[in-house]
């Protein structure tokens, strides 16, 4: 199947001619071929002899074609600065592949509407003087990293989502990536200023936490079923529907507030209610799993 060389001590396998054809050929089990499409990222030698295959084949004339067309595209390359005129720049090829791999929300306008969200709410609450601050934060915080799930995968968030998808490093993997890129900055953000804000008789600022872990990956569930901004809208939108519906609309700012506070009570505090949350997140996680094979295709809008 492969065949190793041996250097010192290591071992360093490499994709042999017979892996090489089974691949081109189409027959190789998906596993195997992960395997040999993330071993050819960093191996120029196996990738020359996986292309090799590959031009043997019936797709070998169309993929060149294609690449001729795609190279024949391209703009001409500006002419190069003289030697000694040419700034030395350090590219921070890390750095940057992580950023691409936080996906979209993180580092464009999401990451910024959750900082005005933060701050919007300590000014609320100290600039006016507004009641119930903390359960209105309470109420949006759980659809923040709903929305950052919805930005940071899809057709929408990549111009090669398609091609992403395919590869070893897409699929459920980056779906994956960008959603703890996501959690990671607005669980600790918004519950940060939860903890600020004066309580009124909401529930406690981390109350949220299970109910905005449980919410993100049931979208990402869901998203295998129907795309990604929609399942965005049935989860976020169902949230907000059932502790902002039972708020009379025509309240003044504190009974509202106390309403407002008394329905999340409800939704988000006690044993009973973060266990739900918890098993909610895990039944999720479990679906996410089981759907696997669908991220490996475009998922719909």
């Amino acid at each position: 199947m492969r065949h190793a060389t041996t250097n010192g001590d290591a071992r360093v396998w490499h994709v042999s001619d017979d892996l090489a054809a089974r691949y081109a050929e189409g027959v190789l089990p998906e596993p195997e071929a992960w395997s040999l499409e993330k071993h050819v990222e960093g191996c120029g030698g196996c990738a020359a002899t996986v292309s090799e295959a590959v031009r043997g084949t019936a797709a070998g004339p169309v993929l060149a074609e294609i690449r001729d067309a795609v190279l024949a595209s391209l703009p001409a390359p500006a002419p190069a600065a003289p030697a000694a005129r040419r700034p030395r720049r350090h590219v921070p090829h890390r750095f940057a592949r992580l950023l691409w791999a936080a996906g979209p929300a993180v580092r464009g306008a999401w990451l910024p509407a959750v900082l005005v969200v933060a701050a919007g709410a300590l000014a609320l609450a100290y600039g006016t003087g507004y009641p119930g601050v903390r359960a209105l934060l309470l109420a949006v915080a759980p659809v923040v990293p709903v929305a950052g799930v919805a930005l940071s995968y899809g057709p929408h968030a990549d111009p090669l989502h398609e091609v992403a998808a395919a590869t070893p490093g897409g699929g459920l993997r980056l779906a994956l990536t960008r959603t703890v890129a996501v959690l990671a900055v607005s669980l600790p953000l918004l519950t940060l200023t939860g903890l600020l804000l004066p309580a009124s008789g909401a529930p406690a600022a981390a109350a949220w936490l299970l109910p905005g872990l449980a919410l993100a990956l049931g979208s990402l569930a869901l998203a295998s079923f129907v795309g990604c901004r929609t399942a965005a809208l049935l989860t976020g939108g169902g949230w907000l529907l059932a502790v902002l519906g039972p708020v009379p609309a025509a309240s003044s700012g504190g009974a509202a507030g106390a309403r407002l506070a008394e329905q999340l009570s409800r939704c988000l505090d006690g044993v009973g209610a973060q266990s739900a949350w918890a098993t909610a997140a895990v039944l999720s996680a479990v679906l996410v799993t089981a759907r696997r094979p669908v991220y490996d295709r475009p998922l719909g809008r």
